[in-house]
């Protein structure tokens, strides 16, 4: 944490610990809601520092509740820098993928870890960016941190039947963009088999055996943010996807690449290394067996998360408030 705190707390107050003993043991969770928010990694640490900035600064012996007040002051934080990041995203070079997190992996057979890792999923943070930033406030709280309604109204100083209202529009486009979403019954295991298999292909630069594990209607997306070569619309059809993924692998540039299987955003992804470096991150969506959605990150901005979680905490973990945790 050394770096963290330091020059933005008033003389006597790191050693007290006073401001830092609960924020410190809210970060996992103010992680997780900045990162489900804003879909970047960047973006939510920044969030985090101007959070803490807003605690060391408050009348703490005012606070009946640090953690909602904290959680509070995260989301509205969020809330508006989702309003200034849709104009630039307007002018952005190709499509927009959110930022890719290292997350590891739980056991195959846990049904609780797979329920955490859809609601962090590089699918569902998509579907999310569909949403109106007042929406995509109110589905993070209530749908995945179980927030009440009442306790999401006093966060956004909004009526709880406004609030209601606001939960049912969010629920109705995360069900139109992503019908599968809660539903899918593709294990961790088969789909790590299946990744397993399409490393296989793709570094063997088997286009046939590559083309087996696509979908007839697949579709790839790239992020290079015109800042490194990546398709700028969406690839469709098996073999339009391998051959254009095999001819990006066969580049002289990339001869010393490193591609591996890694937990990304909660499910079994793709990690591609350079010198130790990553260089971008591969996730991808299964229907009926077969990879029906590919997603590629390599834009070098979007990147840090593919470091290793460090001080970010558990981004798939769940947390539920306990009675009364919604009062500041």
């Amino acid at each position: 944490m050394r770096g963290f705190f330091e020059g933005e707390l008033g003389e006597g107050e790191v050693a007290g610990g006073a401001a830092v003993e609960p924020f410190t043991r809210d970060r996992a969770l103010l992680f997780s809601t900045a990162y489900r928010m804003l879909g970047s990694v960047a973006d939510a640490e920044d969030v985090l520092q101007d959070a803490w900035l807003k605690w060391a600064a408050v009348d703490r012996t005012r606070v009946e509740r640090p953690t909602a007040y904290l959680v509070r002051t995260v989301t509205n934080l969020c809330l508006n820098r989702l309003t200034s990041a849709r104009a630039t995203r307007e002018t952005y070079v190709g499509p927009w993928l959110p930022e890719p997190l290292l997350t590891g992996l739980a056991s195959p057979d846990a049904a609780e870890h797979a329920e955490r890792a859809d609601s962090v999923s590089m699918a569902m943070l998509v579907v999310l960016e569909s949403l109106s930033p007042l929406e995509r406030a109110v589905f993070v709280l209530h749908d995945v941190f179980g927030y009440g309604y009442g306790e999401i109204a006093g966060f956004l100083d909004r009526t709880e039947p406004a609030v209601r209202q606001t939960a049912h529009r969010a629920r109705n486009h995360v069900q139109a963009g992503r019908p599968r979403y809660g539903t899918d019954d593709v294990d961790q295991a088969a789909r790590r088999e299946l990744t397993e298999r399409f490393l296989a292909a793709s570094s063997g630069g088997d286009v046939n055996a590559l083309m087996e594990l696509l979908a007839p209607d697949v579709t790839s997306w790239s992020d290079g943010g015109g800042k490194v070569t990546a398709a700028t619309r969406p690839l469709r059809r098996p073999d339009r996807v391998a051959r254009w993924m095999l001819g990006v692998l066969a580049k002289p540039e990339l001869a010393d690449v490193v591609v591996r299987a890694a937990g990304i955003n909660g499910q079994p992804g793709v990690l591609f290394t350079l010198g130790g470096h990553p260089v971008g991150a591969l996730t991808f969506e299964v229907t009926d067996g077969l990879i029906s959605e590919l997603r590629f990150q390599v834009n070098p901005d979007k990147l840090s998360g593919l470091r290793g979680p460090g001080n970010q905490g558990d981004p798939a973990a769940t947390w539920s408030p306990g009675p009364g945790d919604g009062k500041p």
